[in-house]
């Protein structure tokens, strides 16, 4: 489990990022450099990290689901998942 203050500092920047993303797509169009470092830092998509929305585990992130692979299989064994279950051959 991650700490609180780190899932709410990654929510902080998708925040950040989602407010100024038509400022820096106008601003990167236009060629203006100089106007783009005056934009926040986390403001940038490149400093997003994907976490698991449940338990906030920033690796082994399954994108389709949202979750780290240690979340998802323990809900797809459970059936938690819906047209997810355990291959058997």
């Amino acid at each position: 489990m991650a700490k609180e203050s780190m899932k709410a500092r990654e929510a902080k920047r998708q925040k950040l990022v989602a407010k100024y993303a038509a400022k820096r797509k106008e601003l990167k169009a236009a060629g203006d450099y100089v106007a783009l470092q005056s934009i926040p830092k986390n403001a940038s998509p490149v400093r997003l990290h994907n976490r698991c929305k449940l338990t906030g585990r920033p690796k082994g992130y399954i994108r389709l689901f949202g979750l780290s692979r240690v979340t998802f299989r323990e809900m797809a064994n459970q059936g938690l998942i819906p047209g997810v279950r355990k291959a058997s051959w």
